[in-house]
C-alpha cells in the first residue's frame, strides 16, 4: 500500500501567497468589476530588456541548427555564465572560481533543495519573519514536530524574532543549532544588514560548525556602498556560507527562472573534510537535475554582460523609485515604515494594533490595494504588512492615492 509524506499534514492552512489569491478572488467574485492593484507578492512587471531579449532569441537559434544544437549541457551551468558569475563578485572584492559556482532555475529551489545535502537530525533556525520556504520545506523533509496554531510557530524550529527593538535584525541563537537561514536584504522586512552584523553570525557558524544558508536574493538592490551584496565580503564567510541569489528580480526572470548557488570549497560541516559539500551538492544535482534551460541560459549570459547588467541597474532603479513613492506617502500619512531604501520592501506598522489579515481585509475592501499580511511570514510578523514596489509605476500612484483617499486610520 502506498503512502504519502506525512510532513506534508504539517504544514499550516495554506500556503501564504495562494491564501492571499483565495481571499483577493472570494472580494473580486463578491464585488465583480472591482479593479485590484496587486503590491503584494514580490512579482516582477516590467518587460524584459532588449538586450536579454536578445540573448533569449539567440538561444532558440542556436538550437534550431545542427551545427550549433547542444542538448544536455554541463550540471553546474554553461562555463560562460559561470565566468560571468565570477567577473560580477570581484566586483564587489569576493573571489570565486567557477567549480563553485551551480547555476539553477531559481533562488527559490536553491532554498528549498540544499537542506537535503544536510542530516535529518538537522536543528534549524530562520529569521523570523522570514520567507515561507526556509521553514516549510524543512517542515516537508521532517525536521520539525507540529505546528502551533496559538503561537503559530512549528515545534523544533529556533525562531530568531526581528523586532522595531533589535531594528529587525536578531542575535544568534544562545544555543547550539546546526543550519541558518539569513536573508539579507530581507523579506519581507526590506532591512539590510551590515557587515559587522553579519560578521556575529559568521564567528557563531564558525564556533558551533555550524551552515549558514544566505538568501542574497535582493542584494543588486542595494544602494548603500558600506553595506554588503555577497556574504563573501565577510571574513570567514568561505568557511560557513552558502549564498544564493538569481536574476529574478534584477533582471526580471521570475517566469524566466535561473539563479545560483555558491558551495565554497572551504566549506566545512561538523562531520565533513573541504570541498565535501561542494561535492555533495553535485552529487544531488547531478542526480535530480539536468541543468537550467539551454535558452534560458543564454538569456542569462547576456544579462550578465556589461550591457544586460546596465539595462538591469535600469529596472532596479524603477522599482526602487516606486519604493520612494510608497515609503514617503506612508509615512506622510503618519504611518510608522521600515526598509524600502535598499531593498524593494516596505514594512509597515500597522496602526491601531490590528492584526496582518484584519488589515489586509481592509486595505482590500476600502482602497482596493493587495499587500501581505505580515503574520503570514511568521510569529513575529504580527502587527506589520508588506508592501510591494514591484508594480507599473502608474498602478503604483493610483494605489497610493486610493490608500491617502480612501483608508480609515
Amino acid at each position: 500500500m502506498a503512502k504519502i509524506n506525512l510532513n506534508y499534514r504539517k504544514l499550516s492552512a495554506g500556503y501564504l501567497f495562494p491564501e492571499i489569491a483565495r481571499r483577493t478572488n472570494s472580494f473580486i467574485e463578491q464585488n465583480p468589476g472591482t479593479e485590484v492593484i496587486r503590491l503584494g507578492i514580490g512579482n516582477t512587471t516590467e518587460p524584459l530588456t532588449s538586450y536579454v531579449l536578445e540573448g533569449l532569441h539567440k538561444g532558440v537559434d542556436l538550437l534550431s541548427n545542427v551545427a550549433t544544437y547542444t542538448g544536455y549541457g554541463d550540471g553546474q551551468g554553461r562555463l560562460k555564465l559561470r565566468e560571468l558569475l565570477v567577473d560580477l563578485y570581484a566586483e564587489y572584492g569576493v573571489a570565486i572560481d567557477t567549480s563553485e559556482i551551480f547555476v539553477s532555475d531559481g533562488a527559490k529551489p536553491d532554498a528549498g533543495n540544499i537542506q537535503s545535502i544536510f542530516g535529518i537530525e538537522n536543528e534549524i533556525a530562520v529569521q523570523d519573519p522570514a520567507y515561507p520556504v526556509y521553514v516549510d520545506t524543512n517542515v516537508i523533509a521532517g525536521r520539525t514536530g507540529a505546528f502551533n496554531p496559538e503561537l503559530g510557530l512549528y515545534e523544533g524550529i529556533t525562531y530568531m524574532p526581528c523586532t522595531e527593538e533589535n531594528h529587525f535584525f536578531p542575535a544568534p541563537p544562545d544555543k547550539k543549532v546546526d543550519l541558518i537561514y539569513l536573508c539579507n536584504p530581507n523579506n519581507p522586512t526590506g532591512l539590510t544588514a551590515t557587515k559587522d552584523q553579519i560578521k556575529i553570525f559568521i564567528d557563531y557558524a564558525r564556533a558551533h560548525k555550524s551552515i549558514i544558508i544566505y538568501d542574497a536574493a535582493y542584494a543588486a538592490f542595494i544602494k548603500d556602498s558600506d553595506l554588503p551584496r555577497s556574504v563573501y565580503e565577510i571574513e570567514g564567510a568561505d568557511k560557513c556560507c552558502i549564498e544564493i541569489n538569481s536574476l529574478s528580480k534584477s533582471a526580471g526572470f521570475t517566469g524566466v527562472r535561473l539563479g545560483w548557488a555558491i558551495v565554497p570549497k572551504n566549506l566545512v560541516a561538523e562531520d565533513t573534510t573541504p570541498g565535501e559539500i561542494n561535492k555533495l551538492w553535485n552529487r544531488r544535482q547531478c542526480t535530480f537535475f539536468n541543468g537550467a534551460s539551454n535558452i534560458i541560459q543564454q538569456g542569462g549570459i547576456y544579462a550578465l554582460s556589461p550591457q544586460g547588467l546596465k539595462e538591469s541597474a535600469e529596472m532596479v532603479n524603477y522599482y526602487m523609485e516606486n519604493a520612494t513613492i510608497i515609503r514617503e506617502a506612508l509615512i506622510q500619512l503618519g504611518m510608522t515604515v521600515f526598509g524600502g531604501d535598499n531593498s524593494p520592501y516596505i514594512w509597515l506598522k500597522i496602526p491601531n494594533q490590528m492584526d496582518s489579515w484584519e488589515f489586509f481585509n481592509k486595505l482590500l475592501k476600502e482602497t482596493r490595494v493587495l499587500g501581505t499580511p505580515g503574520s503570514g511570514f511568521g510569529p513575529s510578523g504580527q502587527g506589520y504588512f508588506r508592501l510591494s514596489a514591484f508594480g507599473h509605476r502608474e498602478d503604483v500612484k493610483t494605489a497610493i492615492e486610493r490608500i491617502k483617499r480612501n483608508l480609515d486610520i
